[in-house]
């Protein structure tokens, strides 16, 4: 027997590290309350790699315009600059540079076009231009290509733009071959090109189409229709490195209509294959799933199942052998959706996010596999 299944099999093995108690085997541990932000939801998060920057988010109709950060190893939370932050605003994107945040679009009474740019050392904000920005949206997607951030969809068309924040300049994403205007799109940055799928068109259209999009080139090739998973909007997609593929999952494919059905793809060979259903999470949209780095795992978890009851169930797909296994529920934070999502350090830390009682958290776990 493989030794992570012997570990998976163990009883957690608990290690008090600065204060806190973390799992090394399929567990929760919940993150602390005290000094975390307020409750909220339609938030933003990134990791450093050694903590969870939370910003942004609304309480009903309500922006918030601040933020903290989470440590993860102590269990503790650190309020972060509100001078020179962006405007309070949900919905919007977040990646993360290697030293900065930048948190860009979204919106509260209307949308914007505006952004802002955290550094964590100096604890300290810069906005991003407007100059040659593309224009206010929200329910766009963001990537991080290493040098720069793209952007691309949401509500207003097939456009986007590339920002450079050495520069603090934006550069417009061609449209020639764009793939069809569209809302909640997934992408994934494949190390060279960007990858967007899927989203919902027109408000009624749920697409199975995408995009390769080549930064380098300003180009874009059409993703391979041929056993693609059926169009769908509120799904999610990460980038698995090590196995060349996109993963698909989950979403809604039609009004009231949720899935567990997914697909991988290979822009190598731009062909798909399904991803199994066998004990595959139940169905659910508006979920989140992060990428384990060298674990070969996919992590879904969360969201609203088909009659909108908020999830606290999960799943990790294996890639190598095309396998689910459950995420525990002892110890999970309570169902949720709208929430954050971010992968360190072999864990995955979930926070915020509108839960069972229909109201927004400043609850959290951090997970363990």
């Amino acid at each position: 027997m493989h030794l992570r299944h012997l570990l998976s099999r163990a009883l957690p093995i608990l290690l008090l590290l600065g204060g806190t108690v973390e799992s090394n085997a399929d567990s929760w541990v919940a993150t602390s309350t005290v000094g975390a932000p307020s409750a909220r939801a339609g938030h933003a998060a990134v990791s450093t790699g050694t903590k969870m920057i939370v910003w942004g988010g609304c309480v009903g109709a309500v922006p918030r315009g601040d933020g903290a950060m989470y440590d993860r190893v102590l269990n503790s939370w650190t309020s972060i600059s509100s001078v020179g932050a962006p405007s309070a605003r949900c919905e919007h994107t977040a990646v993360w540079t290697g030293s900065v945040m930048i948190i860009w679009g979204g919106g509260s009474s209307g949308v914007t076009n505006t952004g802002g740019r955290y550094d964590p050392v100096a604890n300290s904000w810069s906005s991003t231009s407007t100059t040659g920005a593309p224009s206010a949206r929200d329910r766009h997607a963001a990537i991080w290509t290493g040098s720069k951030m793209i952007v691309w969809g949401g509500d207003t068309g097939s456009t986007g733009g590339l920002y450079d924040p050495s520069n603090n300049s934006w550069v417009a994403t061609t449209t020639t071959g764009a793939p069809s205007a569209r809302v909640n799109p997934t992408a994934v940055w494949t190390g060279s090109r960007m990858i967007v799928w899927g989203g919902l068109h027109g408000g009624s259209t749920y697409e199975n189409t995408g995009g390769l999009y080549d930064p380098a080139t300003d180009t874009w090739a059409a993703t391979s229709t041929t056993g693609a998973p059926s169009g769908r909007t509120e799904h999610t997609a990460v980038w698995a490195d090590g196995f060349n593929t996109m993963v698909v999952w989950g979403g809604r494919v039609s009004l009231n209509n949720e899935v567990n059905t997914g697909g991988y793809y290979d822009p190598s060979t731009n062909a798909w294959t399904a991803t199994s259903t066998t004990s595959a999470p139940a169905v659910r949209k508006r979920h989140l799933a992060t990428w384990t780095q060298g674990n070969s795992l996919m992590i879904v978890w969360g969201g609203l199942s088909a009659t909108d009851l908020k999830l606290n169930t999960g799943g990790r797909l294996d890639l190598n052998t095309n396998t689910w296994t459950a995420t525990t529920t002892v110890g999970a934070p309570v169902g949720r959706y709208r929430h954050s999502v971010v992968f360190e350090a072999s864990k995955m830390i979930v926070w915020g996010g509108v839960n069972t009682s229909n109201v927004e958290t400043n609850t959290g776990g951090v997970y363990s596999f």
